[in-house]
């Protein structure tokens, strides 16, 4: 399988990529916790059904720590008892937050209270850029056709 464009070749995808990037960045040095930053991202890649985001926050997550265990029940994270109240609460505010169509008034103001007692303000900021940058590069690699399963931890940066 190959993708439908090289986002490295085409000096247009290339420069949207690399702000995209930037964006990240901030999220990446900020407070919000690593391990957090990585479940938001698989989570919202399983919902879209990005392979390719998936193949690459799972081993980077695993490279991390992340264990087998935590890492194999995300999807399934409201019945499983290895996530604290912390990560519960950005994992709920992710699924709202990336589920916007579904429901016609976006993010509950349940979720957004729940999230708040756990993360302060400038963490709020990252976590609700995460999971926009997040969404736009499943996006971006579903339209794509990305393949995943070559990613190496590290090898993007």
């Amino acid at each position: 399988m190959e993708a439908r464009l090289n986002m490295f070749a085409n000096p247009i995808a290339g420069k949207l990529v690399r702000h995209i990037n930037s964006a990240g960045k901030v999220v990446t040095d900020s407070t919000l916790p690593a391990a957090t930053q990585e479940l938001v991202k698989i989570r919202a890649s399983q919902i879209n059904g990005c392979g390719f985001c998936l193949d690459m926050h799972t081993k980077d997550a695993a490279k991390a720590g992340e264990t087998a265990l935590r890492l194999n029940l995300i999807a399934a994270w409201r019945e499983a008892k290895v996530f604290t109240d912390a990560e519960r609460a950005a994992l709920e505010l992710t699924e709202q937050g990336t589920r916007i169509a579904d429901s016609a008034g976006g993010v509950t103001d349940e979720a957004w209270a729940e999230a708040a007692k756990h993360y302060d303000e400038d963490q709020l900021a990252a976590l609700v850029g995460l999971i926009a940058v997040i969404n736009t590069y499943n996006r971006l690699n579903v339209i794509l056709q990305n393949p995943a399963g070559d990613y190496e931890p590290g090898m993007f940066g």
